[in-house]
């Protein structure tokens, strides 16, 4: 359980906001929010209810309770949609999540090597409403400039989602694909493939394999 000092901290420099400027929108000050972060105060419901709304996180998360809800922690499989040299082609790969709350932080393991188009990669998402996960993606295997936006549907009993990302890659300034995340390998083969051969317009959720 994370305290409401450390949820201000980590809230506020996800936004890219400084202590005066989140102190101003919610109206105190730069100190008090200093005070805040460092557990030597606490916000009144007023004020903490106008910091969950300009930080974007509930009460709940404000107050370092882990919402009632699913736990997406753990290791999964993800399947990429990608191309080299214009050649389409399946990126398969192991990843793991570390779900704090509503943010989920993402570690990617490479589906094969630097020179064949591939590289490690961190990311964080966020789960909105249960239903649905967005955030961003980068590189993290040396002079690799991969980075790049994500957006996934969630099954609602948490065994897998379905999306695309978009962003810079070795095939271009603004490219984008299909993507799917599941707990097992099997399964998000099977997604990824439906994913393409439907061009994403799937009307129901892709059973898993026997």
């Amino acid at each position: 359980m994370s305290s409401t000092g450390d949820v201000i901290r980590r809230s506020r420099e996800a936004k890219n906001l400084s202590m005066e400027a989140l102190g101003a929108a919610v109206g105190v000050d730069k100190r008090t929010i200093s005070r805040y972060e460092n557990g030597e105060s606490e916000p009144s419901l007023s004020t903490a209810a106008a910091l969950a709304a300009v930080l974007e996180v509930s009460l709940t998360e404000l107050a370092g309770m882990e919402p009632q809800g699913l736990d997406l922690t753990g290791r999964w499989w993800a399947a990429w949609q990608t191309w080299m040299d214009e050649v389409e082609r399946i990126d398969v790969h192991p990843l793991t999540i570390a779900q704090d709350g509503a943010v989920l932080a993402i570690d990617g393991s490479r589906a094969r090597s630097v020179t064949e188009g591939s590289y490690e990669w961190r990311g964080e998402m966020r789960l909105w409403d249960g239903e649905s996960v967005m955030g961003w993606y980068v590189a993290t295997d040396g002079a690799v400039r991969s980075k790049g936006a994500l957006y996934f549907a969630l099954h609602p009993h948490g065994s897998h989602m379905v999306g695309s990302w978009v962003g810079l890659s070795q095939a271009g300034l603004v490219i984008r694909g299909w993507g799917a995340i599941a707990r097992e390998r099997d399964h998000v083969e099977q997604v990824i493939a439906e994913l393409v051969a439907t061009d994403g317009n799937l009307r129901t959720w892709p059973t898993r394999p026997n």
